[in-house]
């Protein structure tokens, strides 16, 4: 069981920067692939970024491939994902989440999820 809580959301101007970050309770932290994902009012949830158990391998969706970028600490059993050049359109609620072993872009192949943090950027 893994229990996910982020945080770092808020309100920044368009071309501006945020870190969210993403707390997990276990002890089994790196027996598990993370990945963030967004959703935006009257859409559909979208796939950000994922990255594998030991962090030596990321994917990135193409709306923010050069722009975020995803890291985790698994000494602190912690996921980040820095923003960088943010855009109006990247407006969401965030949210963390978690499946063993094998990273996934798919939300639906994923176990745990946190309860996710607003990011609102401003034109």
């Amino acid at each position: 069981q893994v229990q996910l809580v982020e945080s770092g959301g808020g309100l920044v101007q368009a071309g501006g920067s945020l870190r969210l970050s993403c707390a997990a309770s276990g002890r089994t932290f790196n027996n598990y692939a993370l990945g963030w994902f967004r959703q935006a009012p009257g859409k559909e949830r979208e796939f950000v970024a994922t990255i594998n158990r030991s962090g030596g391998s990321t994917v990135y969706s193409d709306s923010v491939k050069g722009r975020f970028t995803i890291s985790r600490d698994n000494a602190k059993n912690t996921v980040a994902l820095k923003m960088n050049s943010l855009k109006p359109e990247d407006t969401a609620v965030y949210s963390c989440a978690a499946r063993p072993f094998v990273s996934s872009s798919n939300y639906h192949e994923h176990n745990y999820w946190g309860q996710g943090t607003q990011v609102t950027v401003s034109s």
